[in-house]
């Protein structure tokens, strides 16, 4: 990599690796649930009760907001807000309560509600035997609960972006609750835009959107990160605001 790109992916990481970025981004619903986990004073949820708030609740709100993630950050908010509403902002309750909105109408783009269900019907299947996602692959993941074919070459952006979430623990923008993962395997979520600035920036050469190119760039940033690539994700970020 050229010292001079080297320098400015270094510096747009540690500027944008910030909450302040990301106060209109999906990530919000998982962090709020993540910070009423061990709260000093707990919130009241509806009619007045205590919310109780588990690791359970944290990783289903990552679950949904990551798969709604595609499209405007205004409108992945507004739908995911929607979404936590109709749950009664108890993920975990809704989804082993077995009782899910199931329509062909819309919650996001061509996302309807009976897809939602669906993937509330595979995590109650899920939780009624293990405790935790953090078990599960990225294409366990994809397969157990977002009910996708297995593709052994799918980038699977939406999984890589929640698992991102979940294990960087730098107490910054991403939550840490997985303990037993390592960040240095984290590989980068890898959508078009992404791609666009890693290929610009002459991260990759491949032409293809698929893991093996989310690999490469992964490896390209173990350069400056070696102990926790994915941290080039924010990199990226910057690059795509400073070069609009």
């Amino acid at each position: 990599m050229e010292p001079a790109i080297a320098e400015k992916l270094w510096n747009w990481a540690e500027r944008y690796n910030n909450p302040r970025y990301f106060e209109e981004d999906p990530i919000v619903f998982p962090r709020r649930f993540a910070a009423q986990l061990n709260p000093v004073e707990p919130k009241l949820g509806f009619g007045g009760e205590a919310a109780r708030v588990s690791l359970q609740d944290v990783e289903i709100a990552a679950v949904f907001s990551a798969h709604l993630a595609w499209g405007r950050r205004s409108m992945i908010v507004r739908d995911c807000a929607r979404l936590f509403d109709e749950m009664s902002w108890r993920p975990y309750d809704y989804v082993m309560a077995g009782d899910w909105r199931s329509d062909n109408s819309s919650l996001h783009r061509t996302i309807k509600w009976s897809e939602i269900a669906a993937i509330c019907a595979r995590l109650k299947d899920f939780y009624g035997s293990a405790d935790s996602l953090e078990q599960l692959s990225a294409e366990q993941i994809r397969v157990q609960i977002y009910g996708q074919k297995e593709d052994p070459k799918a980038a699977n952006k939406k999984i890589w972006m929640m698992r991102r979430w979940m294990v960087r623990d730098d107490g910054r923008v991403d939550l840490g609750l997985w303990k037993h993962s390592d960040k240095r395997d984290l590989v980068i979520p890898l959508d078009v835009h992404v791609y666009r600035q890693a290929s610009e920036l002459g991260l990759t050469v491949r032409r293809a959107k698929d893991i093996v190119t989310a690999r490469e760039i992964t490896d390209a940033f173990r350069e400056l990160f070696p102990d926790d690539p994915v941290k080039g994700d924010f990199a990226l970020f910057g690059y795509g605001v400073n070069n609009a």
